[in-house]
């Protein structure tokens, strides 16, 4: 049986759009799945399955990336 090892990001709202996201819908978890990864951008998914966006990898204006 192959198991492959999952990646997480933690992720912080920037704007208020993302803050109310962060809240409402991802049950204010910071951590996400990375589901998808290309060269320049994550696909995440929240710990509670209930939102998932394209982000860059840099972040972008309304989230930020923890290392």
């Amino acid at each position: 049986m192959n198991k492959t090892k999952r990646k997480f990001v933690n992720v912080v709202p920037l704007t208020s759009k993302a803050k109310n996201r962060f809240i409402n819908i991802m049950d204010s978890f910071h951590a996400c799945e990375v589901e998808k990864e290309s060269n320049d951008r994550l696909f995440l998914v929240s710990l509670n399955k209930q939102y998932c966006f394209w982000i860059q990898k840099g972040g972008n204006e309304h989230w930020r990336i923890e290392k």
